[in-house]
């Protein structure tokens, strides 16, 4: 039997609006993914830590809040810490195109803005799990 792709969905920082985070994780366990939501509020710490407990391949952030050029470079870093370097960090929300091209040059994966479909993120962690297989 074939291993589902597990994905970690998570909220970080101070943003309280997961509608978005929500829909994404309807839409991938949909697509045939395992999904764990973290909830609201969560911490780059805590974040990775679920991750690390979870034994994820994918770590999906949805941010909305602004602080996106902090929080996806804090959770690469610890991810590294960690030895996660084979888990894909994506993630969506209102982030300016200028600021995509920053994180992607830091190794953040694709980045999502409101609108996209959601079968084109589903896609996206396939043919990314399919290029880097962990097992």
């Amino acid at each position: 039997m074939e291993r589902k792709i597990r994905v970690l969905i998570a909220k970080a920082g101070l943003d309280g609006h997961d509608r978005g985070a929500k829909v994404i994780a309807a839409a991938l366990r949909d697509a045939g993914m395992e999904v764990i939501y973290t909830g609201l509020r969560q911490t780059p710490e805590m974040i990775v830590e679920a991750a690390l407990q979870e034994d994820v391949d994918v770590i999906g952030i949805s941010i909305l809040s602004g602080a996106h050029m902090t929080i996806f470079p804090k959770i690469r870093g610890l991810m590294n810490e960690k030895g996660m370097n084979d888990v894909l960090l994506t993630g969506g929300g209102i982030i300016p195109e200028e600021d995509i091209a920053k994180l992607k040059e830091a190794g953040i994966g694709e980045l999502f803005t409101p609108g996209a479909p959601t079968h084109q993120i589903a896609d996206y962690i396939k043919e990314w799990i399919k290029a880097n297989p962990r097992y």
